[in-house]
């Protein structure tokens, strides 16, 4: 029986080619964005799972309090790991602390690069269950070793064995190579890691870190089997409360499973993060192929009366309303598979362009039977779901009527169709609406003042021996070059400030919680960033002289609560500063969250080298000639450095991504309800074709006609407007409360994508409207 239903649909499918081409392309666009977002899902769902002990995984995270508030954070004092490995070793079977991830300069022989690496304990390696090409994943033990991932090592070594070969480290120290490591996949929160570096080894300065008030690392543990996270969590959380003065300080089990998907923390419980944009996206692929299926219902339903006689006909001859159904239901699924294969090879042609726009690397699992299980069962669902309107529709009329010719669709008859094309625009107004204000968000925090001057401001880590023994002799000659307007050190980058640690000052509160960016400059920094003071002086040439001296950020003023900082001592360390002055506040966290209090010392690290070049300098002549003296002094590295602009840009590349994504599904969303728009207006101005011969004969003009015909869809999309605004205001108002600094939402955005969808609309059946319009009535009245 199936066999026969699908003979006849393939029969049946292209006799008319318009439709049919309309519901494939359509149906094929629907699945294709499906397609994608699920794919998108499924990366973001599976990220850490490549682990194969991810589930019993967490990082260590730390809880502080204060007036009710807390902060979540992942940086941890280096004293935390021996705690829990002493007092409560029976809760884990792994334990490791590590540095953040840093550049390195990795040489051996005339081949240097610069590659991101960590500094982590031994239990890393076998926690994070590292694919080993070569040696052994726990040869970490010994401090003069290390491990590289395969991509590192074949550019280092080439095809030869680097196995116990010797690399040296920012021209610094040299490390043994012992293992290599399977290049870890785009969907970890390590996969940009190419180099692990022992911890015990004495270049290592975090192991040396014993104050518990000096948060600068990270802590990740493997729990023993039958361990619970919330109760492990409750058994350990209060190891630092002793060691942390003034401070109520808790730590807290963050599943490795969470850790990308959750990163939004309130009341020290993880709220949200990007598993909101897993649900956005999905619910969003779901409502655009189901807007493909509201295009077929309303194609098929709209010519029911051409397939009316047919059903009259079946019937006579015996058929029963279940065969008809099987009957329609087939030929959804026919249309449906074959829009299925036509999706497969847009998604493929698109994957390249998604995945820029998506900073994924996501590929179709050829070779995978669950894949192909999922997607077949998939479509078969999407061609029953498609088809089961026209299906019970077409086959519930009644044959003596039909083919009597006096069947009557009735005053209401076209209702469904109104609703669905409702439905459709109010998605897809919906989707712009949210896009523009996805932009506008960005827009808005990237119009807030910085407090310094990016433009022309370089970076360029000053990571090798010879950098920092002739810093001196490479100022002057930048200096001298005429494209450098100021050169200074610091211990960041002007763009990113991350180390906290905690001061204190005359009439603290006890119960206050404030931990402070501590950076490390030269006394021209100031200058050479181009920060702007509030009271008090900046640093006085001598940096010796003055090495007793500190600034504050404005914020960092306000929280000491003293009428006029300028004076005053703050203690960090054990050592006491006196405040030299106060300046604006400098965006070097996240743009859209309040800035965080900062403090500047003279004596300390200093690991950047930040340039100021002279104003309409040409870039590629000022790297030309910065890169000769950086390879004076340093000569066989690479000359590595950085845009301070483009570090900035970087803090909107999430917002930006699911801005661009959103923009990406809505034209797909606008593309397919046009399509169905464009094929019900065939089908409309085809029915009253002998009515506007009529009209016309009786002295209508080309624009009463055109406006007649265009009456009909603009009143749905109107409709769907006052559905639309008001759903896209509730979701995308909740969506901008996660940022404490955000823009409003005007009016006129609402009004943009209200007249975006009805031009569209006329365009979208204009044609049709205006090539009826202008034929000859003669014709027009001759059609039957």
């Amino acid at each position: 029986m199936i066999s026969n239903y699908l003979k006849i649909a393939r029969r049946n499918l292209f006799r008319n080619k318009l439709h049919s081409t309309i519901n494939i392309l359509g149906l094929a666009t629907g699945i294709a964005v499906a397609l994608l977002a699920g794919l998108w899902v499924w990366d973001e769902v599976s990220f850490n799972k490549y682990f194969s002990n991810h589930n019993r995984l967490a990082q260590v995270m730390l809880n502080q309090t204060s007036d009710g508030e807390t902060y979540t954070g992942k940086t941890v004092a280096m004293p935390l790991g021996d705690a829990l490995k002493s007092k409560y070793g029976r809760e884990f079977k792994y334990l490791s602390l590590t540095s953040y991830e840093f550049e390195y300069l990795v040489g051996a022989g005339d081949k240097k690069f610069s590659r991101k690496g960590m500094w982590v304990q031994p239990d890393f390696t076998q926690m994070f269950t590292l694919t080993m090409v070569r040696g052994d994943r726990a040869a970490l033990k010994d401090p003069s070793s290390v491990l590289l991932s395969q991509s590192l090592a074949k550019a280092t070594f080439g095809e030869s064995d680097p196995l116990n070969k010797v690399i040296r480290v920012n021209n610094t120290f040299d490390l043994k190579v012992a293992g290599i490591y399977e290049d870890l996949p785009h969907n970890t929160s390590f996969y940009n890691i190419q180099l692990l570096l022992p911890w015990e080894h004495p270049e290592n300065w975090l192991k040396k870190q014993e104050t518990w008030s000096n948060h600068c690392g990270q802590l990740f543990v493997q729990l023993n089997d039958g361990a619970d996270f919330d109760k492990t969590t409750a058994t350990i959380k209060q190891v630092p409360t002793p060691f942390i003065k003034d401070v109520k300080e808790e730590i807290m089990l963050h599943p490795v499973d969470k850790l990308h998907l959750y990163t939004e923390f309130k009341n020290g419980e993880a709220v949200g993060g990007r598993i909101d944009f897993v649900w956005l996206f999905g619910i969003i692929g779901g409502f655009v192929l189901l807007l493909a299926c509201i295009n077929f219902m309303n194609l098929s339903t709209a010519r029911s009366a051409i397939r009316a006689k047919e059903v009259g006909v079946r019937k006579t001859m015996g058929s029963l309303r279940g065969q008809l159904i099987g009957q329609f239901l087939a030929e959804s699924v026919v249309m449906s598979f074959i829009a299925f294969f036509l999706s497969i090879v847009l998604v493929q042609l698109s994957l390249p362009f998604f995945n820029n726009l998506a900073d994924k690397q996501i590929a179709i699992v050829w070779n995978n039977p669950i894949f192909w299980l999922f997607t077949i069962g998939f479509t078969l669902f999407t061609g029953l779901i498609a088809g089961s309107y026209p299906a019970f529709y077409l086959s519930a009329f009644k044959p003596v009527k039909v083919l009597k010719g006096i069947i009557q669709p009735g005053k209401f008859a076209s209702l469904p169709r109104r609703v669905l094309v409702v439905l459709q625009f109010s998605v897809s107004i919906t989707l712009i609406i949210s896009t523009i204000i996805v932009f506008r968000q960005i827009q808005h925090a990237r119009n807030r003042p910085t407090g310094y001057n990016r433009d022309g401001l370089i970076t360029v880590p000053m990571n090798t021996p010879q950098l920092r023994k002739h810093y001196d002799a490479i100022k002057n000659e930048l200096m001298q070059s005429g494209i450098v307007e100021r050169v200074a050190l610091s211990s960041h980058s002007p763009a990113y400030f991350p180390n906290n640690n905690s001061i204190d000052w005359r009439g603290k509160d006890p119960n206050l919680v404030a931990y402070f960016r501590t950076v490390t400059v030269s006394p021209e920094f100031g200058k050479t960033i181009g920060w702007r003071l509030k009271e008090g002086r900046d640093f006085l040439p001598d940096a010796q002289g003055d090495s007793a001296s500190v600034l504050l950020n404005e914020t960092g003023a306000k929280i000491t609560g003293l009428k006029n900082v300028v004076g005053e001592t703050v203690k960090y360390n054990g050592k006491n500063y006196t405040v030299a002055g106060v300046v604006h506040d400098m965006i070097t966290q996240s743009p859209y969250t309040p800035v965080p209090p900062a403090i500047f010392f003279l004596d300390g690290y200093q690991g950047v080298i930040t340039i100021r070049l002279k104003p309409n300098t040409p870039i590629q002549q000022a790297l030309v000639k910065m890169a000769a003296v950086y390879n004076k002094y340093n000569e066989g590295n690479p000359f590595e450095f950085k845009f301070v602009d483009d570090e900035f840009a970087k803090k909107f590349s999430n917002e930006m991504r699911i801005g661009n994504l959103s923009t990406f599904f809505a034209i797909l969303a606008i593309f397919i309800s046009c399509l169905g728009l464009f094929g019900l207006a065939s089908y409309v101005t085809e029915q009253r074709t002998r009515e506007i011969g009529i009209r016309k004969v009786l002295g209508a003009s080309l624009f009463n006609l055109w406006r007649l015909l265009s009456t009909e869809f603009v009143v749905p999309v109107v409709i769907a407007l006052f559905v639309a605004i008001p759903t896209a205001y509730y979701f995308m108002h909740n969506w901008l409360q996660h940022y404490e600094y955000r823009t409003a939402i005007p009016w006129w955005i609402f009004a943009i994508a209200g007249i975006c969808a009805l031009l569209v609309t006329l365009l979208t059946v204009s044609y049709h409207s205006i090539k009826s319009a202008i034929m000859n009535p003669v014709k027009s009245l001759r059609t039957e």
